[in-house]
């Protein structure tokens, strides 16, 4: 199970950490956003400083119907205890934490400041 908890701006927030290449670590909290159907999306300075590994370039269409361009990463990161190698997609955001990453389980969030988030696999037949 994964555990988080939900900040004074009522954002669900769960601990990650992510590995770079040459050794690095980075203990960040993430943003789960059910809005966004991709993986892990990180800033431009964070893949930087984990020096991430240059995937491909990827399209999104957004909240108000534009369409965006960005790049896409490569990074292991700890997931339920488990490593698991993603893709990352760039945003100029705080990271956020998508819908593919989280197939799979179930998303429990008590919506107020302080309220508990869980994340707990689900057992599929």
């Amino acid at each position: 199970m994964i555990t988080g908890i939900v900040n004074d701006d009522l954002d669900a927030i769960i601990p990650l950490i992510i590995f770079g290449s040459d050794s690095k670590i980075s203990r960040q909290n993430a943003v789960i956003d059910t809005g966004f159907n991709g993986w892990l999306s990180l800033p431009q300075d964070l893949i930087n400083q984990l020096n991430l590994r240059w995937k491909r370039r990827g399209r999104a269409i957004l909240g108000d119907g534009s369409e965006c361009v960005f790049n896409v990463y490569e990074a292991v990161i700890i997931w339920d205890g488990v490593h698991i190698k993603i893709p990352i997609d760039e945003a100029d955001s705080e990271p956020l934490v998508g819908m593919s990453l989280m197939q799979g389980y179930q998303l429990i969030i008590q919506v107020f400041e302080g309220g508990s988030v869980e994340l707990r696999k689900i057992n599929t037949v």
